[in-house]
């Protein structure tokens, strides 16, 4: 395993470290502001307006989520579980209380939805537990052609909310072991989003960025983030070499992920700066590059 997330007891034995921290947690407190404010932002002049603003109102509405579904739980994790992706998406048991999270989510949009969105809203309020868990699990599988993207949007919305919740009840402490095993995220095993480039005390420093639970975990840069190959890398962007997003595509094995860089656009968002650079997934496309990320807002589905 490359990256440790350490017990109690492990913290307490193992000696401070002044090096690389190997994740940085997601603060919800903060988050679904500042990522709804950066749609926002974005929105401006944007091809994709319409839909930037709407994907801002859904950040909204998790971030007023917060006052009620904060799950202050602690959670019991042996260490040799929090060692393997304690959080696994395919191993752990969902309290039905995320379907709760959902429920309250489009009750939150309903009432500026327009005909198109309140017909999505309107089924998945109807929908069973187990219609609605059995979607969840094809969406967290990534077997995106059983679930429409319409239908998919609301409810990762709602998984990630509750796998970001549970993250605040495990131990924030971890230890790089090595590089090997850095493709999914070390706490929920879903897939990176896109890597953020920080600044300040991490300035430099490449961190991918879950999809599921917005952990960040560090990998080294000039390597491959889907199959660790290290010479075959190539850089993207639209007009401008030094532009805050660009794309790294590896001849490899044929895929590309977004970077995103602080120093050039501190407000840069993992979400909203790659959901709004849709254009750079275009070009790559043109490539015959597959993406290897996954953006929530962004499902591909052929239903």
């Amino acid at each position: 395993m490359g990256i440790k997330i350490l017990s109690k007891d492990e913290i307490q034995k193992v000696a401070p470290s002044t090096h690389i921290p190997p994740l940085l947690f997601a603060n919800p407190k903060t988050l679904y502001k500042q990522r709804a404010e950066r749609l926002q932002s974005l929105a401006e002049n944007n091809p994709m307006a319409d839909y930037l603003s709407f994907v801002a109102k859904i950040c909204e509405a998790q971030d007023q989520l917060l006052s009620h579904f904060s799950l202050q739980q602690e959670i019991i994790l042996t260490a040799e579980k929090l060692a393997n992706k304690p959080l696994d998406y395919k191993t752990w048991q969902r309290d039905p209380i995320w379907i709760k999270i959902l429920q309250a989510l489009l009750q939150h949009l309903k009432a500026n939805a327009n005909e198109t969105i309140l017909s999505t809203i309107e089924w998945l309020e109807k929908a069973s537990d187990k219609e609605l868990n059995e979607l969840a699990d094809q969406l967290l599988n990534q077997e995106f052609h059983y679930v429409s993207s319409d239908k998919a949007v609301f409810l990762w919305s709602a998984l990630a909310f509750y796998w970001t919740q549970l993250v605040q009840n495990i131990p924030h402490n971890a230890m790089l072991e090595n590089g090997q095993g850095l493709h999914t995220c070390p706490v929920c095993n879903s897939a990176p989003v896109s890597s953020v480039i920080h600044f300040g005390a991490n300035q430099g420093l490449r961190y991918l960025h879950c999809a599921l639970c917005e952990t960040e975990w560090y990998m080294v840069r000039a390597k491959c983030s889907n199959c660790d190959q290290m010479d075959k890398l190539d850089y993207w962007s639209i007009d401008d070499e030094f532009a805050s997003v660009r794309t790294e595509s590896c001849r490899d094995c044929h895929t590309y992920l977004k970077v995103l860089y602080k120093e050039k656009e501190a407000n840069v968002d993992a979400v909203a700066d790659d959901l709004a650079s849709i254009y750079l997934d275009i070009e790559m496309g043109e490539k015959e590059l597959l993406r290897s990320g996954l953006n929530p807002f962004l499902f591909n589905s052929e239903s």
